[in-house]
Protein backbone atom coordinates (compact mmCIF):
# COMPACT_ATOMS: atom_id res chain seq x y z
CA UNK A 1 0.00 0.00 0.00
CA UNK A 2 1.34 3.33 -0.55
CA UNK A 3 -0.54 4.47 2.12
CA UNK A 4 1.50 3.08 5.01
CA UNK A 5 4.70 5.07 6.56
CA UNK A 6 8.15 5.20 5.27
CA UNK A 7 9.81 2.66 8.20
CA UNK A 8 6.83 0.26 7.19
CA UNK A 9 7.40 0.15 3.85
CA UNK A 10 10.99 -0.24 4.44
CA UNK A 11 10.14 -3.19 6.40
CA UNK A 12 8.17 -4.47 3.86
CA UNK A 13 10.76 -4.24 1.47
CA UNK A 14 13.14 -6.27 3.60
CA UNK A 15 10.42 -8.66 4.02
CA UNK A 16 10.07 -9.00 0.34
CA UNK A 17 6.83 -8.54 0.65
CA UNK A 18 7.03 -5.90 -2.17
CA UNK A 19 10.15 -5.10 -4.77
CA UNK A 20 11.70 -1.79 -5.33
CA UNK A 21 10.82 -2.03 -8.75
CA UNK A 22 6.89 -2.80 -8.00
CA UNK A 23 6.90 -0.03 -5.40
CA UNK A 24 8.45 2.54 -7.94
CA UNK A 25 6.02 1.59 -10.83
CA UNK A 26 2.84 1.83 -8.44
CA UNK A 27 4.26 5.44 -7.52
CA UNK A 28 4.63 6.45 -11.21
CA UNK A 29 0.87 5.13 -12.13
CA UNK A 30 -0.35 6.46 -8.90
CA UNK A 31 1.81 10.03 -9.65
CA UNK A 32 -0.08 9.84 -13.41
CA UNK A 33 -3.50 9.46 -11.77
CA UNK A 34 -3.11 12.80 -9.74
CA UNK A 35 -1.52 14.43 -12.30
CA UNK A 36 -4.35 17.07 -12.15
CA UNK A 37 -3.22 18.14 -8.72
CA UNK A 38 0.30 19.67 -10.73
CA UNK A 39 2.30 18.74 -7.92
CA UNK A 40 5.09 17.67 -9.93
CA UNK A 41 6.96 19.45 -12.92
CA UNK A 42 9.57 17.20 -14.00
CA UNK A 43 8.67 13.30 -13.71
CA UNK A 44 11.60 11.11 -13.93
CA UNK A 45 10.29 8.16 -14.85
CA UNK A 46 13.12 6.26 -16.44
CA UNK A 47 16.13 7.38 -14.26
CA UNK A 48 13.47 6.34 -11.19
CA UNK A 49 12.65 2.83 -12.44
CA UNK A 50 16.79 2.20 -12.94
CA UNK A 51 17.32 3.23 -9.62
CA UNK A 52 14.61 0.79 -8.38
CA UNK A 53 16.42 -2.08 -10.19
CA UNK A 54 19.53 -1.17 -8.99
CA UNK A 55 18.02 -1.39 -5.31
CA UNK A 56 16.02 -4.71 -6.28
CA UNK A 57 19.52 -6.22 -6.77
CA UNK A 58 21.28 -5.10 -4.04
CA UNK A 59 17.80 -6.54 -1.90
CA UNK A 60 18.63 -10.03 -3.29
CA UNK A 61 22.54 -9.93 -2.66
CA UNK A 62 21.11 -8.71 1.08
CA UNK A 63 23.31 -5.68 0.65
CA UNK A 64 20.79 -2.79 0.95
CA UNK A 65 22.26 0.75 2.00
CA UNK A 66 20.30 1.16 4.50
CA UNK A 67 16.41 2.47 5.33
CA UNK A 68 15.91 4.65 2.12
CA UNK A 69 17.14 1.96 -0.34
CA UNK A 70 14.36 1.36 -2.70
CA UNK A 71 12.07 4.25 -1.24
CA UNK A 72 10.76 6.57 -4.02
CA UNK A 73 10.87 10.20 -2.86
CA UNK A 74 10.34 13.59 -4.48
CA UNK A 75 12.28 16.76 -4.29
CA UNK A 76 11.69 20.22 -4.71
CA UNK A 77 12.08 22.20 -8.25
CA UNK A 78 14.83 24.41 -6.50
CA UNK A 79 17.32 21.58 -5.16
CA UNK A 80 20.04 20.76 -8.19
CA UNK A 81 19.82 17.39 -9.31
CA UNK A 82 22.31 16.31 -12.02
CA UNK A 83 20.71 15.45 -15.68
CA UNK A 84 17.38 16.36 -14.28
CA UNK A 85 16.01 19.82 -15.14
CA UNK A 86 15.74 22.35 -12.35
CA UNK A 87 13.65 24.81 -13.35
CA UNK A 88 13.15 26.78 -9.85
CA UNK A 89 9.51 26.98 -11.46
CA UNK A 90 11.01 30.28 -13.57
CA UNK A 91 11.73 30.68 -16.90
CA UNK A 92 14.69 32.36 -15.89
CA UNK A 93 15.96 28.50 -15.46
CA UNK A 94 13.55 26.58 -17.84
CA UNK A 95 15.45 23.79 -19.90
CA UNK A 96 19.01 24.73 -17.56
CA UNK A 97 19.95 20.68 -16.49
CA UNK A 98 22.78 20.98 -13.64
CA UNK A 99 25.69 18.57 -14.06
CA UNK A 100 26.16 17.91 -9.98
CA UNK A 101 23.49 16.77 -7.53
CA UNK A 102 23.21 18.93 -4.45
CA UNK A 103 24.52 17.53 -1.25
CA UNK A 104 21.09 16.19 0.36
CA UNK A 105 20.15 15.00 -3.37
CA UNK A 106 23.54 12.71 -3.06
CA UNK A 107 22.95 11.58 -0.16
CA UNK A 108 19.27 10.22 -0.72
CA UNK A 109 20.47 8.73 -3.29
CA UNK A 110 23.57 7.19 -1.79
CA UNK A 111 21.31 5.70 0.29
CA UNK A 112 19.48 3.72 -2.37
CA UNK A 113 16.44 6.17 -2.51
CA UNK A 114 14.10 6.50 -5.73
CA UNK A 115 14.17 9.95 -7.25
CA UNK A 116 10.71 10.15 -9.02
CA UNK A 117 10.66 13.75 -9.68
CA UNK A 118 10.95 17.47 -9.25
CA UNK A 119 8.12 18.98 -7.36
CA UNK A 120 6.23 22.48 -8.08
CA UNK A 121 6.50 25.67 -6.06
CA UNK A 122 6.76 29.47 -6.14
CA UNK A 123 8.76 31.28 -8.49
CA UNK A 124 12.07 30.87 -7.06
CA UNK A 125 10.23 29.76 -3.63
CA UNK A 126 9.18 32.82 -3.03
CA UNK A 127 5.31 32.71 -1.80
CA UNK A 128 3.42 31.20 0.52
CA UNK A 129 0.88 29.30 -1.99
CA UNK A 130 2.62 27.55 -4.46
CA UNK A 131 0.61 29.31 -7.34
CA UNK A 132 3.28 31.73 -8.80
CA UNK A 133 5.33 29.29 -10.64
CA UNK A 134 5.20 29.58 -14.73
CA UNK A 135 3.95 26.02 -14.66
CA UNK A 136 0.63 26.93 -12.80
CA UNK A 137 -0.86 26.40 -9.21
CA UNK A 138 -0.63 23.14 -6.85
CA UNK A 139 -4.19 22.12 -5.96
CA UNK A 140 -3.78 20.65 -2.29
CA UNK A 141 -5.25 16.67 -1.98
CA UNK A 142 -7.48 17.91 0.34
CA UNK A 143 -9.44 19.96 -1.78
CA UNK A 144 -10.40 15.87 -3.48
CA UNK A 145 -11.06 14.48 0.23
CA UNK A 146 -14.00 12.62 1.57
CA UNK A 147 -13.59 14.91 5.25
CA UNK A 148 -13.98 18.07 2.87
CA UNK A 149 -16.33 16.77 0.75
CA UNK A 150 -18.91 15.77 3.08
CA UNK A 151 -18.40 19.09 4.89
CA UNK A 152 -19.22 21.10 1.84
CA UNK A 153 -22.46 19.06 0.63
CA UNK A 154 -23.82 19.48 4.56
CA UNK A 155 -22.74 23.20 4.21
CA UNK A 156 -24.51 23.48 0.86
CA UNK A 157 -21.44 24.74 -1.02
CA UNK A 158 -21.18 23.90 -4.74
CA UNK A 159 -18.73 20.93 -5.62
CA UNK A 160 -17.21 22.64 -8.87
CA UNK A 161 -13.54 21.84 -8.77
CA UNK A 162 -12.89 24.37 -10.70
CA UNK A 163 -13.74 27.46 -8.44
CA UNK A 164 -13.29 25.39 -5.40
CA UNK A 165 -10.35 23.70 -4.96
CA UNK A 166 -7.50 24.69 -2.32
CA UNK A 167 -3.81 25.53 -2.44
CA UNK A 168 -1.55 24.05 -0.77
CA UNK A 169 0.65 26.87 0.82
CA UNK A 170 3.91 27.28 0.37
CA UNK A 171 6.81 27.65 -1.46
CA UNK A 172 7.15 23.71 -1.04
CA UNK A 173 3.14 22.88 -2.09
CA UNK A 174 4.40 20.79 -4.45
CA UNK A 175 6.54 18.42 -2.31
CA UNK A 176 3.47 18.26 0.48
CA UNK A 177 0.64 17.36 -2.16
CA UNK A 178 3.12 14.93 -3.08
CA UNK A 179 3.35 13.45 0.35
CA UNK A 180 -0.34 13.76 0.96
CA UNK A 181 -1.80 12.71 -1.60
CA UNK A 182 0.90 9.02 -1.62
CA UNK A 183 2.62 9.43 -4.72
CA UNK A 184 5.77 9.27 -2.63
CA UNK A 185 7.04 8.46 0.50
CA UNK A 186 8.60 11.90 1.81
CA UNK A 187 10.20 14.77 -0.11
CA UNK A 188 12.61 17.53 0.33
CA UNK A 189 11.14 21.14 0.43
CA UNK A 190 13.36 24.54 1.17
CA UNK A 191 12.29 26.07 4.42
CA UNK A 192 13.51 30.40 4.15
CA UNK A 193 10.25 31.71 6.68
CA UNK A 194 8.17 28.99 6.97
CA UNK A 195 8.34 27.16 3.14
CA UNK A 196 8.01 23.59 4.27
CA UNK A 197 6.33 24.00 7.85
CA UNK A 198 3.29 26.57 5.70
CA UNK A 199 2.34 23.69 3.27
CA UNK A 200 2.71 20.67 5.95
CA UNK A 201 0.14 22.37 7.88
CA UNK A 202 -2.05 22.85 4.98
CA UNK A 203 -1.81 19.46 3.56
CA UNK A 204 -2.31 17.49 7.00
CA UNK A 205 2.00 16.00 6.55
CA UNK A 206 4.76 16.88 8.70
CA UNK A 207 7.06 19.62 8.00
CA UNK A 208 10.45 19.47 9.56
CA UNK A 209 12.46 23.05 9.67
CA UNK A 210 16.78 21.85 11.06
CA UNK A 211 18.66 23.76 12.75
CA UNK A 212 20.88 26.44 10.72
CA UNK A 213 23.76 24.28 9.65
CA UNK A 214 22.66 21.12 10.45
CA UNK A 215 22.23 20.09 7.14
CA UNK A 216 23.88 21.23 4.01
CA UNK A 217 22.45 23.76 1.56
CA UNK A 218 24.91 23.37 -1.31
CA UNK A 219 23.26 22.83 -4.50
CA UNK A 220 19.70 24.55 -2.90
CA UNK A 221 19.62 27.36 -5.43
CA UNK A 222 19.68 30.58 -2.78
CA UNK A 223 16.68 32.33 -1.89
CA UNK A 224 17.84 33.73 1.59
CA UNK A 225 21.56 32.15 2.30
CA UNK A 226 21.65 33.27 6.36
CA UNK A 227 17.98 31.61 6.44
CA UNK A 228 17.52 28.53 3.94
CA UNK A 229 17.51 25.58 4.84
CA UNK A 230 16.49 22.39 3.02
CA UNK A 231 13.12 20.69 4.96
CA UNK A 232 11.86 17.47 5.03
CA UNK A 233 8.00 16.66 4.27
CA UNK A 234 7.36 12.71 5.50
CA UNK A 235 3.75 11.45 6.99
CA UNK A 236 5.03 10.45 10.23
CA UNK A 237 7.66 12.05 13.07
CA UNK A 238 9.40 8.97 12.97
CA UNK A 239 9.54 8.90 8.99
CA UNK A 240 10.99 12.98 9.27
CA UNK A 241 13.78 11.93 12.08
CA UNK A 242 14.96 8.36 9.56
CA UNK A 243 15.50 11.40 6.42
CA UNK A 244 16.79 13.46 9.02
CA UNK A 245 19.59 11.39 10.08
CA UNK A 246 20.83 10.69 6.53
CA UNK A 247 20.80 14.30 5.13
CA UNK A 248 22.38 15.57 8.49
CA UNK A 249 26.31 16.10 8.99
CA UNK A 250 28.90 18.55 7.86
CA UNK A 251 29.59 19.18 4.00
CA UNK A 252 33.05 20.86 3.09
CA UNK A 253 31.19 22.29 0.39
CA UNK A 254 29.23 24.46 2.88
CA UNK A 255 30.92 26.29 5.01
CA UNK A 256 27.90 26.85 6.93
CA UNK A 257 27.53 23.38 8.11
CA UNK A 258 28.47 22.57 11.44
CA UNK A 259 32.10 20.73 12.04
CA UNK A 260 30.60 18.15 15.02
CA UNK A 261 29.68 14.97 14.12
CA UNK A 262 25.68 14.25 13.78
CA UNK A 263 24.55 10.78 15.14
CA UNK A 264 21.42 9.68 13.73
CA UNK A 265 18.61 8.85 16.45
CA UNK A 266 15.87 6.84 16.93
CA UNK A 267 12.66 8.34 18.40
CA UNK A 268 11.27 6.18 21.62
CA UNK A 269 7.39 5.96 22.22
CA UNK A 270 7.57 6.70 25.77
CA UNK A 271 8.13 10.07 27.48
CA UNK A 272 8.26 11.31 31.11
CA UNK A 273 6.05 14.21 30.50
CA UNK A 274 6.14 15.30 34.26
CA UNK A 275 10.03 16.31 33.04
CA UNK A 276 8.87 18.28 30.14
CA UNK A 277 8.36 22.81 30.23
CA UNK A 278 6.15 23.56 27.23
CA UNK A 279 6.63 27.32 26.75
CA UNK A 280 2.91 29.19 25.21
CA UNK A 281 4.15 32.24 23.73
CA UNK A 282 2.00 34.79 24.12
CA UNK A 283 2.96 37.23 21.41
CA UNK A 284 1.48 34.46 19.16
CA UNK A 285 -1.76 35.07 19.66
CA UNK A 286 -2.16 37.43 16.50
CA UNK A 287 -4.27 39.76 14.73
CA UNK A 288 -6.26 36.81 12.27
CA UNK A 289 -5.76 34.04 14.26
CA UNK A 290 -9.31 31.45 13.65
CA UNK A 291 -10.92 30.67 16.91
CA UNK A 292 -10.70 26.86 15.31
CA UNK A 293 -6.79 27.16 15.54
CA UNK A 294 -6.88 28.87 18.85
CA UNK A 295 -8.81 26.39 20.62
CA UNK A 296 -6.79 23.71 19.04
CA UNK A 297 -3.67 25.50 20.43
CA UNK A 298 -5.39 25.61 23.69
CA UNK A 299 -6.19 22.11 24.03
CA UNK A 300 -2.89 20.72 22.83
CA UNK A 301 -1.28 23.27 25.76
CA UNK A 302 -4.03 21.37 28.24
CA UNK A 303 -3.14 17.85 26.81
CA UNK A 304 0.65 18.79 27.96
CA UNK A 305 -0.77 19.57 31.60
CA UNK A 306 -2.78 16.64 31.95
CA UNK A 307 -0.18 14.43 31.44
CA UNK A 308 2.18 16.12 34.09
CA UNK A 309 4.09 18.99 31.95
CA UNK A 310 4.62 21.58 33.19
CA UNK A 311 3.07 24.66 30.79
CA UNK A 312 4.28 28.23 31.02
CA UNK A 313 3.12 31.51 29.55
CA UNK A 314 6.53 32.82 28.02
CA UNK A 315 7.01 36.27 26.20
CA UNK A 316 9.47 37.11 23.13
CA UNK A 317 8.96 40.41 23.48
CA UNK A 318 10.09 41.20 19.83
CA UNK A 319 7.87 38.87 17.90
CA UNK A 320 6.15 42.21 16.68
CA UNK A 321 8.88 43.25 14.66
CA UNK A 322 9.84 40.02 13.15
CA UNK A 323 7.56 40.12 10.06
CA UNK A 324 8.95 43.54 8.93
CA UNK A 325 12.41 42.48 9.91
CA UNK A 326 12.07 39.51 8.35
CA UNK A 327 10.67 40.97 4.98
CA UNK A 328 14.00 43.94 5.02
CA UNK A 329 16.28 41.06 5.05
CA UNK A 330 14.53 38.31 3.27
CA UNK A 331 14.10 41.24 0.13
CA UNK A 332 17.72 42.23 0.46
CA UNK A 333 19.17 39.21 0.16
CA UNK A 334 17.19 37.83 -2.81
CA UNK A 335 18.30 41.17 -4.50
CA UNK A 336 21.82 40.19 -3.58
CA UNK A 337 20.95 35.80 -4.99
CA UNK A 338 19.28 37.46 -8.39
CA UNK A 339 22.36 39.35 -9.71
CA UNK A 340 23.56 36.06 -10.91
CA UNK A 341 20.61 35.60 -13.09
CA UNK A 342 22.16 38.09 -16.06
CA UNK A 343 22.01 35.96 -19.37
CA UNK A 344 25.52 35.40 -19.73
CA UNK A 345 27.04 32.03 -17.88
CA UNK A 346 23.65 30.04 -17.94
CA UNK A 347 19.70 30.46 -17.99
CA UNK A 348 17.54 32.69 -20.17
CA UNK A 349 18.97 34.64 -22.24
CA UNK A 350 17.18 37.79 -24.19
CA UNK A 351 17.42 37.88 -28.31
CA UNK A 352 17.42 41.75 -27.47
CA UNK A 353 21.41 42.40 -27.79
CA UNK A 354 21.53 46.36 -28.98
CA UNK A 355 24.32 46.13 -25.85
CA UNK A 356 25.19 44.65 -22.65
CA UNK A 357 22.70 46.81 -20.61
CA UNK A 358 19.31 46.27 -22.93
CA UNK A 359 20.48 42.84 -22.92
CA UNK A 360 20.66 42.06 -18.93
CA UNK A 361 17.38 44.34 -18.67
CA UNK A 362 15.42 42.23 -21.05
CA UNK A 363 16.77 38.72 -19.92
CA UNK A 364 15.49 40.13 -16.40
CA UNK A 365 12.49 41.19 -17.59
CA UNK A 366 11.55 38.36 -19.63
CA UNK A 367 13.02 35.43 -16.81
CA UNK A 368 11.63 36.70 -13.68
CA UNK A 369 8.04 37.32 -12.93
CA UNK A 370 6.63 40.40 -11.03
CA UNK A 371 7.08 38.87 -7.60
CA UNK A 372 10.93 38.26 -8.41
CA UNK A 373 11.34 41.48 -9.91
CA UNK A 374 9.30 43.23 -6.92
CA UNK A 375 11.59 41.82 -4.31
CA UNK A 376 14.93 42.65 -5.90
CA UNK A 377 13.76 46.07 -6.55
CA UNK A 378 12.70 46.19 -3.04
CA UNK A 379 15.70 44.84 -1.87
CA UNK A 380 18.18 46.96 -4.01
CA UNK A 381 16.49 50.03 -2.52
CA UNK A 382 17.03 48.84 1.33
CA UNK A 383 20.81 48.59 0.28
CA UNK A 384 21.21 51.70 -1.69
CA UNK A 385 23.74 53.73 0.19
CA UNK A 386 21.30 56.13 1.92
CA UNK A 387 19.38 53.42 3.55
CA UNK A 388 21.64 50.91 4.74
CA UNK A 389 21.98 51.89 7.59
CA UNK A 390 18.44 52.80 8.84
CA UNK A 391 16.90 49.76 6.78
CA UNK A 392 19.13 46.69 6.43
CA UNK A 393 21.63 47.46 9.59
CA UNK A 394 18.64 48.20 11.64
CA UNK A 395 16.60 45.14 10.54
CA UNK A 396 19.90 43.01 11.59
CA UNK A 397 19.85 44.61 14.70
CA UNK A 398 16.53 43.45 15.35
CA UNK A 399 17.27 40.01 14.01
CA UNK A 400 19.53 39.51 16.88
CA UNK A 401 17.13 40.78 19.47
CA UNK A 402 14.50 38.11 18.05
CA UNK A 403 17.17 35.77 18.21
CA UNK A 404 17.69 36.77 22.01
CA UNK A 405 14.16 36.37 23.03
CA UNK A 406 14.32 32.64 22.39
CA UNK A 407 18.18 32.39 23.91
CA UNK A 408 16.63 33.91 27.03
CA UNK A 409 13.63 31.63 26.94
CA UNK A 410 15.15 28.48 26.57
CA UNK A 411 17.42 29.37 29.46
CA UNK A 412 14.69 30.02 31.66
CA UNK A 413 14.23 25.86 31.41
CA UNK A 414 11.66 25.77 28.72
CA UNK A 415 11.95 22.95 26.55
CA UNK A 416 10.16 23.12 23.43
CA UNK A 417 7.72 26.48 22.82
CA UNK A 418 4.51 25.16 21.11
CA UNK A 419 2.77 27.45 19.01
CA UNK A 420 0.09 27.66 15.45
CA UNK A 421 1.33 27.11 12.59
CA UNK A 422 -0.82 28.88 10.25
CA UNK A 423 -3.90 31.16 11.46
CA UNK A 424 -6.28 29.25 9.91
CA UNK A 425 -6.92 26.21 7.67
CA UNK A 426 -6.64 26.63 3.71
CA UNK A 427 -8.67 28.24 1.78
CA UNK A 428 -9.54 27.96 -2.22
CA UNK A 429 -7.32 29.35 -4.62
CA UNK A 430 -10.11 32.01 -5.87
CA UNK A 431 -9.85 33.77 -2.47
CA UNK A 432 -6.12 33.65 -2.21
CA UNK A 433 -5.51 35.33 -5.33
CA UNK A 434 -7.48 38.16 -4.32
CA UNK A 435 -4.39 39.52 -2.13
CA UNK A 436 -1.21 40.25 -3.50
CA UNK A 437 2.33 37.67 -3.00
CA UNK A 438 3.57 40.80 -0.35
CA UNK A 439 0.29 40.60 2.00
CA UNK A 440 -0.20 37.15 1.20
CA UNK A 441 3.66 35.86 2.33
CA UNK A 442 3.32 38.55 5.26
CA UNK A 443 0.06 36.69 6.71
CA UNK A 444 1.13 33.22 6.63
CA UNK A 445 4.81 33.36 7.65
CA UNK A 446 4.12 35.32 10.54
CA UNK A 447 4.27 32.29 12.98
CA UNK A 448 7.48 30.57 11.14
CA UNK A 449 10.12 33.03 9.77
CA UNK A 450 11.04 33.71 13.73
CA UNK A 451 12.80 30.69 14.20
CA UNK A 452 14.58 30.69 10.52
CA UNK A 453 15.84 34.19 11.74
CA UNK A 454 17.26 32.53 15.41
CA UNK A 455 18.42 29.49 13.46
CA UNK A 456 15.95 27.09 15.16
CA UNK A 457 14.83 23.69 14.62
CA UNK A 458 10.98 23.54 14.60
CA UNK A 459 8.11 21.06 12.89
CA UNK A 460 5.01 21.52 12.03
CA UNK A 461 2.32 18.14 13.66
CA UNK A 462 -0.99 17.77 11.72
CA UNK A 463 -3.48 18.24 14.65
CA UNK A 464 -7.11 18.02 13.75
CA UNK A 465 -9.52 18.94 10.88
CA UNK A 466 -11.49 21.73 10.73
CA UNK A 467 -15.09 22.22 10.85
CA UNK A 468 -14.48 22.58 7.15
CA UNK A 469 -12.64 18.58 7.39
CA UNK A 470 -9.57 20.18 6.55
CA UNK A 471 -6.14 19.73 8.18
CA UNK A 472 -4.80 22.43 11.23
CA UNK A 473 -1.15 21.95 12.38
CA UNK A 474 0.61 23.25 15.24
CA UNK A 475 3.84 23.68 15.23
CA UNK A 476 6.76 23.12 18.19
CA UNK A 477 10.09 25.29 18.42
CA UNK A 478 13.11 23.47 19.61
CA UNK A 479 16.65 24.81 21.13
CA UNK A 480 19.24 24.76 18.28
CA UNK A 481 20.87 21.57 17.44
CA UNK A 482 18.42 19.38 19.90
CA UNK A 483 16.01 18.27 16.90
CA UNK A 484 15.96 14.12 19.33
CA UNK A 485 14.24 16.29 22.07
CA UNK A 486 11.83 18.17 19.68
CA UNK A 487 11.07 15.28 17.13
CA UNK A 488 9.84 13.19 20.85
CA UNK A 489 8.14 15.88 21.70
CA UNK A 490 6.30 15.94 18.44
CA UNK A 491 6.37 12.10 18.30
CA UNK A 492 4.72 11.84 21.72
CA UNK A 493 2.03 14.74 20.85
CA UNK A 494 1.41 12.84 17.54
CA UNK A 495 0.22 9.68 19.06
CA UNK A 496 -1.63 11.82 21.32
CA UNK A 497 -4.12 13.32 18.61
CA UNK A 498 -3.95 10.73 15.93
CA UNK A 499 -4.92 13.11 12.90
CA UNK A 500 -7.15 11.20 10.75
CA UNK A 501 -5.55 9.94 6.98
CA UNK A 502 -6.76 11.48 4.12
CA UNK A 503 -9.97 9.74 2.10
CA UNK A 504 -9.26 10.11 -1.48
CA UNK A 505 -11.78 7.62 -2.65
CA UNK A 506 -11.93 8.40 -6.60
CA UNK A 507 -8.50 8.95 -6.90
CA UNK A 508 -7.12 5.80 -4.71
CA UNK A 509 -9.96 3.94 -7.13
CA UNK A 510 -7.97 5.58 -9.89
CA UNK A 511 -4.39 5.09 -8.55
CA UNK A 512 -5.19 1.24 -8.73
CA UNK A 513 -6.85 0.57 -11.96
CA UNK A 514 -4.31 2.38 -13.50
CA UNK A 515 -1.37 -0.29 -12.47
CA UNK A 516 -1.28 -3.21 -14.21
CA UNK A 517 1.47 -4.65 -12.90
CA UNK A 518 1.49 -7.95 -10.94
CA UNK A 519 0.04 -7.14 -7.34
CA UNK A 520 2.54 -8.57 -4.31
CA UNK A 521 1.20 -9.82 -1.19
CA UNK A 522 1.52 -6.82 0.47
CA UNK A 523 -0.58 -4.20 -2.17
CA UNK A 524 -3.31 -6.74 -1.29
Amino acid sequence: MLRVSLREISAALKEGQVSPTELCQRCLSFIKATKFLNAYITIAEETALKQAEESEKRYRRGQIFGDLDGIPVAVKDNFSTAGIETTCASNMLKGYIPPYNATVVQKLLDQGAVLLGKTNLDEFAMGSGSTDGIFGPVRNPWSYSRQYRDKCVQNSHTENEDSNWLITGGSSGGSAAAVSSFTCFAALGSDTGGSTRNPAAHCGVVGLKPTYGLISRHGLIPLVNSMDVPGILTRCVDDAAIVLGVLAGHDPKDSTTVQDPFKPFELTSYIDASKLCIGIPKEYHAPGLSSETLALWSKAADLFENAGAKVIEVSLPHTRYSIICYHVLCTAEVASNMARFDGLEYGHRSSMDKSTEVMYAATRREGFNDVVRGRILSGNYFLLKQNYENYFIKAQKVRRLIANDFVNVFRSGIDVLLTPTTLSDTIPYVEFIKEDNRTRSAQDDIFTQAANMAGLPAITVPTALSAKGLPIGLQFIGRAFQEKQLLTVAKWFEKQVNFPMIQLPGIMDHGHTVCHHQKSAFFS
